[in-house]
Protein backbone atom coordinates (compact mmCIF):
# COMPACT_ATOMS: atom_id res chain seq x y z
CA UNK A 1 0.00 0.00 0.00
CA UNK A 2 1.06 3.76 -0.75
CA UNK A 3 2.03 5.43 2.08
CA UNK A 4 0.70 9.49 3.12
CA UNK A 5 4.43 10.23 2.58
CA UNK A 6 4.80 8.57 -0.67
CA UNK A 7 1.83 10.14 -2.16
CA UNK A 8 2.77 13.45 -0.98
CA UNK A 9 6.11 13.36 -2.73
CA UNK A 10 5.10 12.02 -6.00
CA UNK A 11 2.75 14.57 -5.67
CA UNK A 12 5.82 17.64 -5.31
CA UNK A 13 8.29 15.13 -7.25
CA UNK A 14 6.41 12.91 -9.52
CA UNK A 15 6.39 9.35 -8.62
CA UNK A 16 9.38 8.23 -10.29
CA UNK A 17 11.93 10.66 -8.48
CA UNK A 18 9.43 9.17 -5.04
CA UNK A 19 10.40 5.48 -5.46
CA UNK A 20 14.03 6.63 -6.37
CA UNK A 21 13.86 8.39 -2.79
CA UNK A 22 12.48 5.36 -1.03
CA UNK A 23 15.35 3.48 -2.10
CA UNK A 24 17.88 5.80 -1.14
CA UNK A 25 15.99 7.13 2.13
CA UNK A 26 15.25 5.06 5.33
CA UNK A 27 11.98 5.83 6.21
CA UNK A 28 11.14 5.97 9.53
CA UNK A 29 8.47 4.95 12.02
CA UNK A 30 5.88 7.65 12.00
CA UNK A 31 2.52 8.62 13.67
CA UNK A 32 0.52 7.72 10.77
CA UNK A 33 -2.84 9.67 10.05
CA UNK A 34 -5.37 7.68 8.20
CA UNK A 35 -4.73 6.96 3.83
CA UNK A 36 -5.47 10.46 2.45
CA UNK A 37 -4.68 13.06 5.55
CA UNK A 38 -1.42 12.85 6.77
CA UNK A 39 -0.51 13.52 10.21
CA UNK A 40 1.87 16.41 10.61
CA UNK A 41 4.78 14.33 11.23
CA UNK A 42 4.34 12.49 7.84
CA UNK A 43 3.58 15.81 6.33
CA UNK A 44 7.03 16.88 7.68
CA UNK A 45 8.98 13.79 6.60
CA UNK A 46 7.76 14.31 2.68
CA UNK A 47 8.82 18.22 3.34
CA UNK A 48 12.60 16.53 4.63
CA UNK A 49 13.04 14.21 1.61
CA UNK A 50 11.84 17.07 -0.61
CA UNK A 51 14.72 19.25 0.70
CA UNK A 52 17.15 16.56 0.41
CA UNK A 53 16.22 15.83 -3.35
CA UNK A 54 17.34 19.14 -3.56
CA UNK A 55 20.47 18.44 -2.19
CA UNK A 56 21.39 15.46 -4.28
CA UNK A 57 20.47 17.51 -7.43
CA UNK A 58 23.14 20.42 -6.19
CA UNK A 59 25.66 18.17 -4.45
CA UNK A 60 27.29 15.58 -7.33
CA UNK A 61 29.41 14.89 -4.17
CA UNK A 62 27.04 14.07 -1.77
CA UNK A 63 24.47 12.25 -4.36
CA UNK A 64 27.45 10.06 -5.61
CA UNK A 65 27.95 8.39 -1.86
CA UNK A 66 23.64 8.05 -1.67
CA UNK A 67 24.08 6.30 -4.70
CA UNK A 68 26.95 3.68 -3.76
CA UNK A 69 25.33 3.34 -0.46
CA UNK A 70 22.12 2.12 -2.53
CA UNK A 71 24.10 0.02 -4.22
CA UNK A 72 25.12 -2.18 -1.48
CA UNK A 73 21.53 -2.75 -0.37
CA UNK A 74 21.69 0.07 2.43
CA UNK A 75 19.90 3.25 2.80
CA UNK A 76 20.39 6.98 4.28
CA UNK A 77 19.65 7.75 7.50
CA UNK A 78 18.63 11.38 7.24
CA UNK A 79 19.76 13.30 10.48
CA UNK A 80 19.35 16.79 10.26
CA UNK A 81 19.32 19.53 7.83
CA UNK A 82 21.26 23.13 7.98
CA UNK A 83 19.95 26.25 7.13
CA UNK A 84 21.82 29.97 7.70
CA UNK A 85 19.94 33.08 8.09
CA UNK A 86 20.44 36.61 8.97
CA UNK A 87 19.71 38.49 12.14
CA UNK A 88 19.13 41.87 10.77
CA UNK A 89 16.83 44.66 10.51
CA UNK A 90 17.74 45.86 7.20
CA UNK A 91 16.20 42.22 5.47
CA UNK A 92 13.45 43.49 3.19
CA UNK A 93 10.31 41.83 3.78
CA UNK A 94 11.68 38.37 4.68
CA UNK A 95 11.47 38.12 8.84
CA UNK A 96 15.16 38.67 10.42
CA UNK A 97 16.98 35.46 11.02
CA UNK A 98 15.60 31.90 12.56
CA UNK A 99 12.17 33.98 12.60
CA UNK A 100 11.93 32.84 8.84
CA UNK A 101 11.62 29.20 9.38
CA UNK A 102 10.26 28.57 13.11
CA UNK A 103 7.20 30.20 11.49
CA UNK A 104 6.99 27.31 9.43
CA UNK A 105 8.65 24.26 11.83
CA UNK A 106 6.17 25.04 14.67
CA UNK A 107 3.23 24.62 12.72
CA UNK A 108 5.08 20.82 11.79
CA UNK A 109 5.59 19.75 14.53
CA UNK A 110 9.38 20.54 15.43
CA UNK A 111 10.59 22.08 18.97
CA UNK A 112 13.66 24.04 20.47
CA UNK A 113 15.80 20.97 21.28
CA UNK A 114 19.51 23.19 22.25
CA UNK A 115 21.04 26.15 21.29
CA UNK A 116 24.77 26.57 20.39
CA UNK A 117 27.05 29.75 20.21
CA UNK A 118 29.33 30.08 17.14
CA UNK A 119 31.24 32.81 18.39
CA UNK A 120 34.30 32.08 16.10
CA UNK A 121 32.29 32.80 13.10
CA UNK A 122 29.81 35.24 14.39
CA UNK A 123 26.42 33.61 14.60
CA UNK A 124 23.71 31.41 16.90
CA UNK A 125 22.65 28.12 16.14
CA UNK A 126 19.75 26.38 17.54
CA UNK A 127 18.34 22.95 16.82
CA UNK A 128 14.87 21.71 16.23
CA UNK A 129 13.53 18.32 16.69
CA UNK A 130 10.10 16.72 15.91
CA UNK A 131 7.82 16.29 19.20
CA UNK A 132 6.07 13.11 17.80
CA UNK A 133 9.06 11.24 16.66
CA UNK A 134 12.36 12.66 17.83
CA UNK A 135 15.03 10.31 16.88
CA UNK A 136 13.01 9.53 13.46
CA UNK A 137 12.93 12.67 11.77
CA UNK A 138 15.51 14.90 10.66
CA UNK A 139 16.33 18.07 12.73
CA UNK A 140 16.69 21.47 11.72
CA UNK A 141 20.38 22.95 12.24
CA UNK A 142 19.18 26.88 12.65
CA UNK A 143 21.76 29.75 12.38
CA UNK A 144 22.13 33.33 12.41
CA UNK A 145 23.88 35.47 11.25
CA UNK A 146 25.52 38.58 13.54
CA UNK A 147 26.26 41.21 11.03
CA UNK A 148 26.74 43.71 14.01
CA UNK A 149 30.00 41.64 15.21
CA UNK A 150 31.85 43.08 12.17
CA UNK A 151 32.94 46.19 10.60
CA UNK A 152 30.67 49.16 9.14
CA UNK A 153 31.76 48.45 6.01
CA UNK A 154 30.83 44.71 6.31
CA UNK A 155 27.34 45.50 7.81
CA UNK A 156 26.51 48.28 4.70
CA UNK A 157 27.14 45.47 2.09
CA UNK A 158 25.53 42.66 4.49
CA UNK A 159 22.26 45.56 4.03
CA UNK A 160 22.69 46.19 0.26
CA UNK A 161 22.59 42.03 -0.03
CA UNK A 162 19.35 41.09 2.38
CA UNK A 163 17.72 44.36 2.49
CA UNK A 164 15.81 43.49 -0.78
CA UNK A 165 14.68 40.38 0.66
CA UNK A 166 10.88 38.70 -0.32
CA UNK A 167 9.20 37.08 2.01
CA UNK A 168 8.50 33.34 0.06
CA UNK A 169 5.67 32.48 2.67
CA UNK A 170 2.25 33.39 1.17
CA UNK A 171 -0.87 33.50 2.61
CA UNK A 172 -2.15 30.19 1.32
CA UNK A 173 1.10 28.77 3.05
CA UNK A 174 -0.39 30.65 6.38
CA UNK A 175 -3.52 29.75 6.12
CA UNK A 176 -2.86 25.91 6.12
CA UNK A 177 0.23 26.13 8.64
CA UNK A 178 -2.30 27.32 11.00
CA UNK A 179 -4.89 24.44 9.97
CA UNK A 180 -1.91 21.72 10.62
CA UNK A 181 -1.14 23.96 13.72
CA UNK A 182 -4.94 23.36 14.91
CA UNK A 183 -5.36 20.04 13.70
CA UNK A 184 -2.41 18.11 13.53
CA UNK A 185 -2.92 16.78 10.00
CA UNK A 186 -4.30 18.04 6.74
CA UNK A 187 -6.03 16.41 3.64
CA UNK A 188 -3.77 15.09 1.21
CA UNK A 189 -4.06 17.80 -1.64
CA UNK A 190 -3.73 20.29 0.56
CA UNK A 191 -0.39 18.76 2.21
CA UNK A 192 0.40 18.54 -0.94
CA UNK A 193 -0.02 22.16 -1.81
CA UNK A 194 1.85 23.20 1.47
CA UNK A 195 5.02 21.31 0.97
CA UNK A 196 5.44 22.62 -2.36
CA UNK A 197 4.64 26.16 -1.28
CA UNK A 198 7.28 25.66 1.72
CA UNK A 199 9.84 24.19 -0.57
CA UNK A 200 9.92 27.65 -1.99
CA UNK A 201 11.36 29.29 1.58
CA UNK A 202 14.58 26.83 1.25
CA UNK A 203 16.02 28.92 -1.47
CA UNK A 204 18.04 33.02 -2.00
CA UNK A 205 15.09 35.34 -1.30
CA UNK A 206 17.51 38.11 -1.99
CA UNK A 207 18.50 39.91 -5.93
CA UNK A 208 21.86 38.60 -7.49
CA UNK A 209 24.33 40.17 -5.35
CA UNK A 210 27.09 43.00 -6.63
CA UNK A 211 30.61 41.72 -6.85
CA UNK A 212 32.30 43.84 -4.83
CA UNK A 213 29.81 43.07 -2.08
CA UNK A 214 30.20 39.67 -2.35
CA UNK A 215 34.12 40.47 -2.21
CA UNK A 216 33.57 42.77 0.95
CA UNK A 217 31.70 40.47 2.97
CA UNK A 218 34.21 37.39 2.22
CA UNK A 219 37.01 39.02 3.39
CA UNK A 220 35.84 38.70 6.84
CA UNK A 221 33.41 36.08 6.84
CA UNK A 222 33.08 33.23 4.47
CA UNK A 223 29.48 31.98 5.93
CA UNK A 224 27.91 35.20 5.45
CA UNK A 225 29.23 35.40 1.74
CA UNK A 226 27.95 32.19 1.32
CA UNK A 227 24.32 33.54 2.15
CA UNK A 228 24.90 36.16 -0.41
CA UNK A 229 25.19 33.83 -2.78
CA UNK A 230 22.71 30.81 -1.71
CA UNK A 231 20.28 32.34 0.91
CA UNK A 232 18.78 30.29 2.93
CA UNK A 233 19.30 27.07 0.36
CA UNK A 234 20.02 24.01 2.45
CA UNK A 235 23.44 24.35 3.76
CA UNK A 236 24.24 21.13 4.13
CA UNK A 237 22.03 17.31 4.93
CA UNK A 238 23.71 14.61 6.93
CA UNK A 239 23.84 11.37 6.94
CA UNK A 240 23.49 9.28 10.76
CA UNK A 241 26.12 6.30 10.37
CA UNK A 242 27.20 3.99 12.39
CA UNK A 243 31.09 4.86 12.43
CA UNK A 244 31.81 8.09 10.99
CA UNK A 245 35.47 7.27 11.19
CA UNK A 246 35.05 3.91 9.39
CA UNK A 247 32.96 6.21 6.58
CA UNK A 248 35.28 9.16 6.47
CA UNK A 249 38.28 6.45 5.92
CA UNK A 250 36.69 5.08 2.84
CA UNK A 251 35.38 8.42 1.07
CA UNK A 252 39.05 9.40 1.96
CA UNK A 253 40.00 6.08 0.25
CA UNK A 254 38.01 6.24 -2.90
CA UNK A 255 39.37 10.06 -3.30
CA UNK A 256 36.35 12.47 -2.80
CA UNK A 257 37.00 15.43 -0.78
CA UNK A 258 36.78 14.79 3.26
CA UNK A 259 37.09 17.07 5.76
CA UNK A 260 40.42 15.49 7.28
CA UNK A 261 39.31 15.87 10.85
CA UNK A 262 36.19 14.31 12.16
CA UNK A 263 34.74 16.39 14.74
CA UNK A 264 34.10 14.66 18.61
CA UNK A 265 31.54 16.62 21.02
CA UNK A 266 32.86 17.47 24.64
CA UNK A 267 30.50 14.45 25.68
CA UNK A 268 32.15 12.06 22.97
CA UNK A 269 28.75 10.61 22.05
CA UNK A 270 28.66 12.95 18.42
CA UNK A 271 31.16 12.30 15.96
CA UNK A 272 30.78 14.12 12.38
CA UNK A 273 32.40 15.02 9.58
CA UNK A 274 31.79 16.04 6.11
CA UNK A 275 33.02 16.67 1.92
CA UNK A 276 34.01 19.95 1.45
CA UNK A 277 31.24 21.79 -0.06
CA UNK A 278 30.84 21.32 -4.23
CA UNK A 279 31.80 24.39 -6.23
CA UNK A 280 28.61 26.03 -8.14
CA UNK A 281 28.65 28.68 -10.72
CA UNK A 282 27.04 32.21 -9.59
CA UNK A 283 26.21 34.77 -11.50
CA UNK A 284 26.73 38.28 -9.66
CA UNK A 285 26.18 42.33 -10.82
CA UNK A 286 29.75 43.75 -11.98
CA UNK A 287 31.37 47.22 -11.42
CA UNK A 288 29.46 48.38 -14.75
CA UNK A 289 26.26 46.17 -14.10
CA UNK A 290 27.13 43.57 -16.39
CA UNK A 291 26.60 39.84 -15.05
CA UNK A 292 29.94 38.80 -13.92
CA UNK A 293 30.40 34.86 -13.29
CA UNK A 294 32.50 32.90 -10.32
CA UNK A 295 32.88 29.75 -9.13
CA UNK A 296 31.92 30.13 -5.08
CA UNK A 297 31.42 27.15 -2.91
CA UNK A 298 28.10 25.48 -2.59
CA UNK A 299 26.25 23.28 -0.31
CA UNK A 300 27.88 19.72 0.90
CA UNK A 301 26.89 16.82 2.72
CA UNK A 302 27.86 15.38 6.01
CA UNK A 303 27.78 12.21 8.43
CA UNK A 304 27.07 11.80 11.54
CA UNK A 305 27.55 8.84 14.72
CA UNK A 306 24.90 9.66 17.40
CA UNK A 307 25.97 7.58 20.65
CA UNK A 308 23.19 5.78 22.50
CA UNK A 309 22.91 7.17 26.54
CA UNK A 310 21.08 6.52 29.80
CA UNK A 311 18.86 9.15 30.79
CA UNK A 312 19.33 8.64 34.61
CA UNK A 313 16.35 11.17 35.03
CA UNK A 314 13.84 9.22 32.87
CA UNK A 315 15.86 5.42 33.07
CA UNK A 316 15.74 4.83 29.83
CA UNK A 317 18.45 4.82 26.91
CA UNK A 318 18.25 7.49 24.55
CA UNK A 319 20.36 8.21 21.61
CA UNK A 320 22.05 11.55 21.47
CA UNK A 321 20.65 13.99 19.66
CA UNK A 322 22.25 17.11 20.81
CA UNK A 323 24.94 18.96 18.65
CA UNK A 324 27.92 21.02 19.86
CA UNK A 325 29.42 24.45 19.15
CA UNK A 326 32.77 23.14 18.04
CA UNK A 327 31.60 20.47 16.01
CA UNK A 328 29.20 22.80 14.33
CA UNK A 329 31.86 25.36 13.56
CA UNK A 330 34.50 22.99 12.15
CA UNK A 331 31.91 21.63 10.15
CA UNK A 332 30.59 24.91 9.03
CA UNK A 333 33.66 25.60 7.41
CA UNK A 334 33.46 23.57 4.40
CA UNK A 335 31.65 25.92 2.70
CA UNK A 336 35.13 27.95 2.89
CA UNK A 337 37.00 25.40 1.60
CA UNK A 338 36.85 26.81 -2.15
CA UNK A 339 37.21 30.42 -1.42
Amino acid sequence: MISNVTSLVSLSLGTEAAARLSQLVAMPTLPAGKLGHPTRAEIAHALNLVLFAGILDRVPTGKAYTEDVAATGGKVHFDHGALRTVRWQENGALPAGEAAFTRILRPLGYRLNGTYPLDRIGMTGRSYAHADAPEEIAQFFLSEFHPERYSEDFQQAVSRVVGNSADPLTPRAQSLLWELERDGALPLADAGELIDLLARCFERQHATPHLNDYERLLAESSEMAWIATEGNAFNHATDRVEDVFAVSDEQKRVGRPMKEKVEVSQSGRVKQTAFRADPVRRAFVGASGDEVVREVPGSFYEFITRDRYVDEAQAITRTDLGFDAGNAQGIFKMTAAAC
